[in-house]
């Protein structure tokens, strides 16, 4: 029995030559089957690791499988359609995720880090002599300005204030008039 052209396509992708002499469809059988018990030990603890790490293989080995299955008889009739649907159902590429957005806060610890390097605060210009104990103090300043308390306007703690203050601006102090009433007396005479 010949090879049908969904068969050639899949056997093409993968490499094997089904064109050389003594290739049958039970010697193809075989050697798959001596290579998936091969490969059953290794496929059993990452086959997730292996299908990402070897995709085109891996795509090969579940068109072969949903082939036997039957699942791929509707599409096994023209060359151009059973190849097209063939990569359109099988391989497609996984989606990928949108990048996070930078929330204000880290942005404002960005920009004051920029300013701590560019200042002689921690070190010389261009360079920062304790990265660690610099990004808590830049930390301690942006939480402060967050909440709305005040910073020094001295020293590293002021060069950080004037780079990050313009993220947090200063929120207006709420006036409470509901508990203050007037009272009128009126005397009678």
């Amino acid at each position: 029995m010949a090879f049908s052209n969904l068969e050639k396509a899949m056997a093409a992708y993968i490499g094997l030559d089904l064109a050389a002499p003594g290739v049958s469809r039970a010697v193809v059988k075989r050697a798959l089957g001596v290579t998936a018990r091969r490969a059953v030990a290794p496929t059993a603890v990452g086959i997730g690791g292996l299908a990402r790490r070897y995709p085109v293989p891996a795509a090969a080995i579940a068109g072969y499988g949903a082939y036997e299955a039957g699942l791929l008889d509707p599409l096994a009739e023209p060359f151009e359609r059973g190849v097209r649907a063939f990569e359109d159902v099988v391989v497609q590429a996984p989606k990928r995720r949108r990048a996070k957005r930078k929330t204000v806060f880290n942005k404002a610890v960005s920009e004051g880090m920029k300013a701590v390097k560019k200042s002689t605060s921690y070190g010389k210009k261009g360079t920062i002599n304790n990265a660690k104990k610099a990004f808590g103090a830049v930390n301690k300043v942006a939480s402060k300005l967050n909440r709305g308390k005040k910073v020094s306007t001295k020293g590293p703690t002021g060069v950080i204030k004037r780079a990050i203050s313009k993220f947090f601006p200063k929120k207006k102090p709420v006036r409470r008039t509901q508990g203050k009433t007037t009272y009128s007396i009126k005397v009678n005479k």
